[in-house]
């Protein structure tokens, strides 16, 4: 409760999930692909932009509760590179809202501490949403806490592609034969070599389905998926997938440890 305090009240139903959360099994990286906007409108009658406006009060809790948790960094899958093929006044409507959300918070994230970068096609974007992302990105330059990685123009097989470009030419550069590159060094060439690989994939909206998001990094990947719309994700749900997490028992493709020894025991 020590990083909450204020926050919630003992006795509550937030108090009783953080209590059974250990804090020594956290994931170390939360990716998000925050789905159910437009649904979330639909069910009101609203336009769809109005699920756009209420999904940033979702943004808000998200990174809030995990820097409070501790969590080393969250991943928000904010604009995919299909994205694009949506309607201008939605696509419009969406840059307005991060352009207006990094203008309003980036001075609460910097006091806490937090780290604020971006993944993607970030170039193709607006000049105006570029310049907003450059000024958040060196305000929190130096903070040393949770980082908020934000997808934007980002697409799982475009960052295959990309990294593959940039190695191809460093191998020619270099006169490196192709065997010689290493899975390491494909990673090294990602948007996201500077983070540790998503232990926790959250997918809100019921939908199952990655939709091209960080393909290379979930490859063990524990994988969460809520009915909750993203409109209406908040604490107690980020709570539910972290315990849920918890009680997972990663493999990364080997055997349990008691399988292990009862093949042992066997021979």
């Amino acid at each position: 409760m020590r990083d909450f305090a204020g926050l919630i009240q003992p006795g509550s139903r937030d108090a009783q999930m953080l209590e059974q959360i250990d804090p020594t099994r956290l994931p170390r990286h939360i990716a998000v692909i925050m789905d159910g906007n437009g649904r979330w409108a639909k069910r009101r009658h609203l336009p769809r932009v109005a699920g756009h406006r209420a999904g940033v009060e979702a943004v808000r809790a998200t990174v809030e509760t995990c820097a409070r948790l501790g969590i080393e960094a969250l991943t928000l899958y904010a604009f995919s590179v299909e994205n694009w093929k949506r309607p201008p006044f939605e696509i419009e409507a969406l840059m307005t809202f991060l352009k207006e959300y990094l203008r309003k918070e980036i001075e609460n994230l910097h006091r806490n501490n937090i780290r604020f970068q971006t993944i993607g096609r970030t170039g193709e974007l607006d000049e105006s949403v570029q310049f907003e992302l450059r000024s958040a990105t060196r305000r929190t330059a130096a903070n040393t806490g949770m980082v908020l990685n934000v997808a934007l123009n980002y697409g799982g097989r475009v960052e295959v592609v990309d990294a593959c470009r940039r190695l191809l030419e460093k191998c020619l550069r270099e006169g490196r034969p192709p065997e010689s590159v290493t899975e390491a060094e494909i990673e090294r060439h990602l948007y996201t070599a500077s983070l540790p690989d998503p232990d926790l994939l959250i997918r809100t909206s019921g939908e199952m389905r990655v939709s091209n998001f960080l393909l290379w990094q979930i490859a063990y990947a524990e994988i969460y998926v809520t009915n909750t719309l993203w409109p209406d994700f908040r604490r107690p749900d980020l709570f539910a997938a972290v315990l849920d997490y918890q009680k997972r028992e990663r493999r990364y493709g080997g055997l349990a440890e008691p399988a292990r020894l009862a093949v042992g025991q066997a021979s």
